[in-house]
């Protein structure tokens, strides 16, 4: 449970501000600086994002006196020499008006983010953020549907262009509301247009599906959420990633280490139902990478098959690895995007 908790509130900030969120549970000890009234009322977790250490307390009662709360956070930061935000799952108008009127930083994933303490920090480096922070990254959903177009846009019979956001939702197993987020966050960042008026279609900003890479790629995004190791590969997986993909698209030699990708929403059912195999962060005979999107839907179309198991797609593959520090994995990666049919 903690680390599904974990993974929704990391994504969102990174959804929402672009960077990078670190959550971890506080120890005993740490706990123990702080009375039983306020354990029992709260979770509590640091929080690192932007280069600052916050406490981030998860309230676990409703409804609650915005009064008492801060009365409350202002215990709990004297007690740990540091600034608190307060999660919440169920917040409305007027919950909201009240937290930002009291300036409590407050998170609710999916719905909005208010951090007044890291605002200023980020002013003062001459960022340019509202209340609201509106990401200057790619959302996960905006991103699979970009590299869907440009990895497929010549070769399927589902072509993005001509498909309402009706039929995309149906299509990739998405809400409706979350591909009008998607399409909004595209075409934030001028990467698309939108035409039609009830049934509503996408544009992309150009024809031209290499350039189209060219221009989004500031904007793209690690789609790797995290990986974990276990001793069994689970049944139904069978996408080779990282390293193990790698070797499949370049001369690059195989490593030891053997890696797969795995869809969130899979990893969470296999984890809730105890069929993963002494997970664990460090070593295993697997390393299973956690997509943020499916990834099966980017690589039916591959341009390398197996018989038995496929692998993930370049582009997917190129920015899971944008960064490694490994010369080996440097070189094959110049290879890796020619494998492309632009």
């Amino acid at each position: 449970m903690y680390k599904e908790y974990q993974m929704k509130v990391e994504e969102y900030i990174q959804e929402i501000t672009g960077a990078n969120a670190n959550l971890t549970q506080l120890t005993k000890d740490e706990l123990g600086i702080m009375p039983y009234y306020l354990t029992s009322t709260f979770r509590f977790y640091h929080l690192d994002i932007l280069g600052k250490n916050f406490i981030m307390v998860d309230i676990q009662h409703y409804p609650f006196n915005v009064g008492q709360i801060q009365q409350q956070l202002q215990i709990v930061s004297s007690n740990f020499g540091k600034k608190v935000v307060l999660q919440l799952n169920q917040i409305d108008s007027l919950l909201r008006k009240r937290l930002i009127e009291a300036r409590i930083n407050f998170i609710a994933p999916g719905k909005q983010l208010f951090l007044p303490d890291l605002l200023i920090n980020l002013s003062e480096s001459k960022h340019n953020f509202t209340t609201k922070v509106k990401s200057k990254k790619l959302l996960p959903s905006a991103q699979f549907i970009l590299l869907y177009h440009i990895l497929f846009k010549r070769k399927n019979d589902f072509k993005i262009e001509e498909k309402s956001f009706k039929e995309l939702a149906k299509y990739f197993n998405y809400t409706q509301m979350a591909i009008t987020k998607a399409v909004d966050n595209l075409q934030r960042l001028e990467l698309c247009t939108v035409k039609g008026t009830k049934e509503k279609y996408i544009q992309f900003c150009t024809n031209d599906r290499h350039q189209l890479w060219g221009t989004a790629k500031d904007y793209l995004v690690n789609p790797v959420l995290k990986r974990v190791f276990v001793d069994t590969l689970p049944k139904k997986l069978h996408y080779k990633s990282n390293a193990s993909a790698l070797c499949e698209y370049t001369d690059m030699n195989p490593l030891k280490q053997q890696y797969y990708a795995i869809d969130k929403t899979y990893y969470f059912e296999l984890q809730k139902a105890g069929k993963l195999l002494n997970e664990n962060e460090y070593e295993g005979k697997y390393c299973l990478e956690v997509y943020k999107y499916n990834p099966e839907k980017l690589t039916h179309d591959a341009p390398v098959k197996r018989e038995e198991e496929e692998i993930i797609d370049p582009l997917s593959l190129y920015l899971s690895l944008k960064g490694t520090h490994d010369e080996r994995v440097e070189m094959a990666m110049e290879q890796l995007t020619d494998t492309v049919q632009w």
